[in-house]
C-alpha cells in the first residue's frame, strides 16, 4: 500500500448515503477525482494541495481524515448479513449497536465476524470476536502485535461487553506477554458479563461467494454489489449513486474488504431504475470471478499489472478459480493475509539494489486452501514471473480435489442414512440448484415443474443469468 495515502475510517464498512456523499463533496473539494477502498473497510486518497483541517471544516458530518497509519478502522461482517448464510441470532442491527460503541480511535486491528461468511476475513486482527451458537455472546482470539502466536480467550464475551473490552486491551496491551496474563489483568479491572466456553469455535468450510451484481434477497427485494478492477472509484458517478441510494429510501452503503461496495434492501419497484442508472454510465456488473478474487495492494500499479497477467493466462487456458482466492504482497513473511493462495514479491538482494534485475516471488497457501486454518504452507519459492500462471493453475487443480475430499467427508460426517441421486439443474455462474420438488417461489414457478417446463424467460434467482446458464447435475437425498 502506498504510505502517503489519507484515510477515512469507515467505521464497521458501514456508512449511510448521505454521510458518503458528505465525504465525497469532502473529496471534491480538495481538488481529488477519484477514492481507493483499502482492505479494512475504509477510504484511501492523495492530500496535496489542501489541507486536511481545511477539507474536514467542510464536512457537516465532523469527518476525521488520518494520516497516522498507527490508527485503524474497526472491520465488520455487516456487509453479508441478510445476503450470505449468518448465524441465527446475529442481525445487522447488532453490528450497529456495537459499533455505536467505538467512541475511540484504536491501535489494534478488531474484526468483529459471523463464521459462517466468507467475505470479511475473521482471524486478520488483533482482537478477533467471532460470533458463538450462544446468542450476543462471542469467542475472542487475541493476536497481539508483539505477540508470535495467538490464543482464544478463555470465555465468550458478551456483545455489549465488546467496546469495554477493546478499549481495555487498548490501554494495557504493550505489556501483557500471554493470554492467561491479559485474562487476569482484564478480569480485575473490567466488570463483564462473561460467559463459560461450552466447546471449541467451529468454523464451516465456506468457499467464497460471488459478490457483484444483481441478486435477489429474499421475495421483492435485490442487492448489488459494484467492483471496479482498477480500486479508483469516480467521485461523481459514487455521488449520483448515494442520491440514487437517497431518493430510493437504501439506508445503508457498505464497503467489503475485497475493495468493491454493496447495497442491501433495495425494493423490487426501484430495480428498473437502477438498471437505467447503471447503463446509462456504462457500469459493468458481470466482472469474472476469475478477476474479482484477488486482494492486491491499494494503488500498486506494478502489482494491479501482475494480476492482469495472471487473470490473462487463466482466461487464455479456460481455468476454473470458482471459490478460490488470490492475494499479492510486497510484504515477505507477513501472515495477516486472508487469500487462499499468495504471491509475495521478494525484496532485491542488497547488493544489487542499484542494477535493474527482474523481480522473483514465493508461492504460499492456506492449509485446506482455508484462510481460517491461519496455516500457511509453501508452494515455489525465488520463481521468475513467467512461472507464476503455471503454478497458480496447479494450485488450482490442487483445489478442486481438496474440495471434492472436503465435500465427500462433510456428507459422510452428517448421516449414514441411505442416499438415492435424483436429476436437479445447477446454475453454473452461482452454483443456485433448481429442484422441481421445491419449484421457485420468487419467480411463481409452482411445486413439480420441471425444468423443461421454465419459460425461456426464467432467470437464476441469486445471480440473474437466463435459463440456459443451468446444467443437469445429480444430488443425492435422504431416503
Amino acid at each position: 500500500m502506498n504510505d502517503d495515502l489519507h484515510r477515512i475510517l469507515i467505521k464497521g464498512g458501514v456508512t449511510s448515503p448521505g454521510e458518503l456523499k458528505d465525504i465525497i463533496s469532502m473529496l471534491e473539494a480538495g481538488g481529488l477525482k477519484e477514492v481507493h477502498f483499502g482492505s479494512r473497510q475504509d477510504l484511501l486518497f492523495p492530500l496535496q494541495d489542501i489541507s486536511q483541517e481545511t477539507l474536514e471544516s467542510i464536512s457537516e458530518f465532523n469527518t476525521d481524515i488520518i494520516d497516522n497509519r498507527s490508527f485503524q478502522n474497526v472491520v465488520t461482517s455487516y456487509v453479508s448479513a441478510d445476503i450470505f448464510d449468518m448465524t441465527y441470532w446475529l442481525k445487522g442491527s447488532t453490528y450497529l449497536y456495537i459499533l455505536e460503541g467505538f467512541n475511540f480511535l484504536s491501535t489494534l486491528k478488531i474484526n468483529i465476524t459471523d463464521p459462517k461468511q466468507r467475505i470479511v476475513p475473521l482471524f486478520n486482527g488483533n482482537i478477533n470476536f467471532i460470533a458463538s451458537e450462544s446468542e450476543d455472546y462471542w469467542y475472542v482470539y487475541i493476536k497481539l502485535p508483539h505477540w508470535e502466536a495467538g490464543a482464544y480467550y478463555p470465555v465468550l464475551i458478551y456483545s455489549w461487553d465488546i467496546t469495554k473490552i477493546c478499549k481495555a486491551i487498548e490501554s494495557i496491551y504493550e505489556d501483557v506477554v500471554d493470554i492467561e496474563e491479559l485474562f487476569f489483568i482484564l478480569s480485575k479491572q473490567v466488570d463483564t458479563n462473561n460467559k463459560a466456553i461450552e466447546k471449541p469455535l467451529d468454523i464451516p468450510y465456506i468457499t467464497f461467494p460471488y459478490y457483484e451484481g444483481m441478486n435477489r434477497m429474499g421475495i421483492d427485494q435485490y442487492w448489488l454489489g459494484l467492483y471496479w478492477r482498477n480500486n479508483k472509484y469516480d467521485l461523481t458517478f459514487l455521488k449520483d449513486f448515494c442520491g440514487f441510494c437517497l431518493d430510493n429510501n437504501i439506508g445503508k452503503i457498505c464497503i467489503t474488504p475485497w475493495k468493491s461496495l454493496i447495497i442491501k434492501g433495495m425494493k423490487k419497484e426501484s430495480r428498473p431504475e437502477l438498471e437505467h442508472f447503471l447503463g446509462e454510465r456504462g457500469i459493468n456488473i458481470r466482472h469474472s470471478q476469475l478477476e474479482m478474487n484477488w486482494h492486491i495492494p491499494v494503488d500498486d500499479v506494478e502489482a494491479l499489472d501482475l494480476k492482469k497477467y495472471l487473470v490473462r493466462s487463466f482466461d487464455q487456458n479456460d481455468i476454473s478459480t470458482y471459490g478460490l482466492t488470490f492475494g499479492i504482497s510486497n510484504d515477505v513473511g507477513k501472515r495477516s493475509h486472508f487469500a487462499s493462495v499468495i504471491v509475495e514479491k521478494n525484496n532485491a538482494p542488497t547488493i544489487v539494489k542499484d542494477f535493474d534485475v527482474r523481480p522473483t516471488y514465493n508461492v504460499l497457501h492456506f492449509e485446506n486452501f482455508d484462510p481460517n486454518t491461519q496455516s500457511y504452507k509453501p508452494y515455489a519459492q525465488d520463481v521468475d514471473k513467467i512461472e507464476l500462471p503455471g503454478l497458480l493453475m496447479e494450485l488450482s487443480k490442487k483445489y478442486f480435489t481438496q474440495l471434492k475430499k472436503v465435500s465427500t467427508k462433510i456428507i459422510t460426517e452428517e448421516t449414514t442414512s441411505s442416499k438415492e441421486l435424483q436429476a436437479v439443474y445447477q446454475c453454473k455462474h452461482c452454483l443456485t440448484i433448481y429442484d422441481q420438488n421445491y419449484g421457485d417461489i420468487s419467480a411463481n414457478v409452482e411445486v413439480g415443474t420441471l425444468f423443461t417446463d421454465l419459460s425461456e424467460g426464467y432467470k437464476c434467482p441469486v445471480c440473474d443469468n437466463p435459463k440456459s446458464s443451468y446444467e443437469e447435475i445429480e444430488m443425492s437425498y435422504t431416503v
